[in-house]
């Protein structure tokens, strides 16, 4: 199905209700982002998805990009959306001004994003990623490092990678062997890199690759590892492009899904060395490299919102268009579409609900991301940072396995047609079956959480989430409606559900660190549950006061009944995973590894 319409009305409900967009107006830089300017550039932006980038998803998943010399062949008619992607300016939308971009805050890039992601996710993780290494570099390189590199890369002449992975390291990054040595105001780099996305086509005239390696005198460990950049070609201090840098794409990897999206294995100084430029200090590596994952981290999350709703979009089309049956309870009678049976109703339902919690929640987090960079208050910045840091694991390791769940329930909507690639069904699982392990698995988002976010500073951050679901629950419970009152029951069951969790990690992890890790994902999922709910609970709150008549009564009543399904059939089973975490560990762990 090459057929992609953006949910603009649904994107704009959620930034204008719910993620704080009058807020984000007030903020330093963002008072010239009007509600008028907001949704030109998500019209534009949907109809550049739709007619742009989505025809030419199920061409990359059909035809794949292939390596010809040494040289990356992408699928027809990517290099000339490219062309246009650039030329319609949609590199500069996140970048700074002072380097060429619009400095647009993230709550209007988010749902920008999102449509490049449902129209086309191998597309799209070009542009991520250079905008991931555009955060590294302008959060730590030198300021010439930033004057040549970043105009350039904001204005889509120039790509980012990230070069993390090795072939011994896998995840363990303490286990990196890629060896940097000094040479006058340079390094030599040397290693092998593998699982770089992107990391070699001709889209784009020069790729600006960030670089996890070692120097010489590093200590073992994380603690040994520098960041250097390291250009596809030789750059001249004024931007001139030189020679080729000692940069090889050797292979491709053959994968499940993404097809489109070049994912490369890089030999580093094959011929003597490739030039590569430290950023920032020696063995602070993994620490920039960080400020580049955190921003991978949530759009991948933000992949899984995107995949996610382009499953449904292709599951509701076709059970409208499907004709098979009769009316449930008629033995005679016309046929009827199969959106009309009550089974398929429910799962178009389960996948409607979920996307717009997983929404919800991603947009949520970019308008706290908004606040951590921008409010003007120290401790309203630290406040905001601590809540974005506490959910950047959840938005993306919730979203991503909802997003498997949501596109094989695509599948069984379409019945056996699902199974046919023709559909397009089945891209989506395919491509969606990937999101929840790069940049780290759901097990890595999981510990993260419960390690860094929570054990770590003893809940605070979490407690204080907590205790703002509660005073939705409280207002919500309060509302002189049938539905309302039941998302509040439900709101409060997962709250003391998430509570409950929270305390057992906060008093288990200290002591008993392996059973926490095997908890972690049980935590990790309950979270999302119960945060989504907040977030559809807030939604059902907005659309009980503006369902009545008038324009737009049908979709505040369409947002009430969703947030009811939401809480009927996702919430509740909040208490069910709190168990799960609480009594779930010491049966995780009891067989010897002989037994399993």
């Amino acid at each position: 199905m090459t057929t992609y319409v953006a949910p603009v009305r649904d994107m704009l409900f959620v930034i204008n209700e719910l993620a704080g967009f009058d807020d984000v107006r007030q903020l330093p830089g963002c008072e010239e982002v009007t509600p008028d300017l907001l949704e030109a550039i998500l019209d534009e932006a949907g109809k550049f998805a739709g007619e742009v980038l989505a025809p030419l998803n199920p061409v990359g998943d059909r035809e794949g990009s292939r390596l010809e010399g040494g040289a990356v062949v992408t699928p027809p008619g990517f290099a000339e959306a490219y062309r246009k992607f650039v030329e319609n300016g949609w590199t500069t939308l996140a970048a700074k001004p002072e380097f060429g971009g619009q400095g647009l805050p993230y709550l209007v890039a988010t749902p920008v994003q999102e449509m490049w992601k449902s129209a086309n996710l191998a597309f799209s993780l070009c542009p991520m990623l250079t905008q991931g290494a555009m955060e590294a570099i302008a959060h730590h390189a030198s300021a010439a490092q930033q004057r040549l590199y970043l105009p350039r890369m904001a204005a889509g002449k120039w790509t980012g990678t990230m070069n993390l992975t090795e072939p011994q390291a896998g995840s363990d990054l303490s286990a990196v062997r890629t060896k940097a040595v000094p040479e006058g105001d340079y390094y030599r780099i040397t290693g092998t890199k593998i699982f770089i996305t992107w990391g070699e086509h001709t889209m784009a005239e020069n790729i600006v690759h960030m670089v996890l390696a070692r120097l010489p005198d590093a200590p073992e460990g994380v603690k040994g590892i520098s960041l250097f950049i390291v250009p596809k070609f030789l750059v001249d201090p004024d931007g001139r492009l030189g020679g080729r840098n000692d940069v090889q794409c050797v292979s491709l990897e053959h994968k499940m899904g993404i097809h489109a999206s070049p994912t490369a294995v890089l030999a580093f100084g094959e011929q003597g060395g490739a030039v590569g430029y430290l950023v920032g200090e020696p063995n602070r590596g993994l620490e920039y490299m960080f400020t580049m994952m955190n921003h991978a981290r949530l759009n991948v999350g933000l992949e899984g919102v995107a995949v996610a709703e382009r499953a449904y979009q292709g599951a509701l089309a076709y059970a409208r268009e499907r004709v098979q049956g009769r009316p449930v309870g008629l033995k005679a009678g016309e046929r009827v579409s199969i959106v009309s049976h009550p089974d398929v109703r429910r799962m178009l339902m389960t996948m409607k609900a979920q996307v717009e919690a997983m929404r919800a929640l991603a947009y949520y987090t970019a308008g706290a991301m908004d606040a951590a960079n921008r409010h003007p208050d120290a401790a309203e910045r630290k406040r905001q940072q601590m809540r974005v840091d506490l959910l950047t694991p959840v938005v993306k390791g919730w979203s991503t396995e909802q997003a498997i769940e949501i596109a094989s329930t695509g599948i069984q909507v379409h019945g056996g047609m699902g199974y046919i690639e023709e559909t397009g069904a089945c891209q989506h699982l395919r491509d969606a079956r990937i999101t929840t392990i790069y940049e780290g698995t759901t097990g890595i988002q999981a510990n993260d959480l419960v390690g860094r976010k929570v054990a770590r500073e003893r809940g605070v951050t979490a407690k204080a989430l907590l205790e703002e679901m509660r005073a939705t629950e409280a207002r919500v419970t309060s509302l002189e409606n049938e539905d309302c009152v039941a998302i509040g029951a439900a709101l409060r069951h997962g709250i003391h559900a998430l509570d409950q969790a929270t305390d057992w990690l906060l008093e288990t992890h200290p002591q008993d660190p392996r059973a926490a890790a095997a908890a972690a994902v049980p935590y990790l999922k309950l979270f999302g549950t119960v945060a989504g709910g907040w977030q559809m609970a807030r939604a059902a709150d907005v659309a009980h006061r503006r369902q009545g008549a008038g324009e737009g009564a049908s979709f505040y009543r369409a947002k009430l009944h969703t947030a009811r399904f939401y809480a009927d059939h996702a919430l509740s089973l909040a208490p069910a995973l709190g168990h799960m975490v609480v009594h779930g560990s010491g049966p995780a762990l009891a067989l010897e590894e002989g037994q399993l």
